[in-house]
């Protein structure tokens, strides 16, 4: 199992992940309430990743803008692989 550390940026324009200058940044559409936005951002970061949803569950950080993430079915290794290449 591998783990994420990322930025989320809520009431975004788009749905994305993008590599920044600090490390992985996922953008969505939703707003900070009831989980809403976490629960967006784990299925962006699915869908990117190329895993199911039900893979990518929120380890840390469910009120904060950095969010650690496990990914079931990826090493670390591959987890910076695939979102290199973005």
């Amino acid at each position: 199992m591998g783990r994420i550390t990322v930025r989320v940026v809520p009431r975004s324009g788009r749905a994305a992940v993008e590599i920044g200058p600090d490390g992985p940044v996922v953008r969505v559409r939703s707003v900070p309430q009831d989980g809403k936005a976490n629960r967006e951002a784990a299925a962006v970061l699915a869908a990117a990743l190329g895993v199911p949803k039900t893979s990518v569950r929120l380890r840390a950080g469910a009120s904060s803008r950095v969010k650690v993430f496990d990914v079931e079915g990826l090493s670390e290794r591959d987890l910076l692989t695939r979102l290199n290449g973005l």
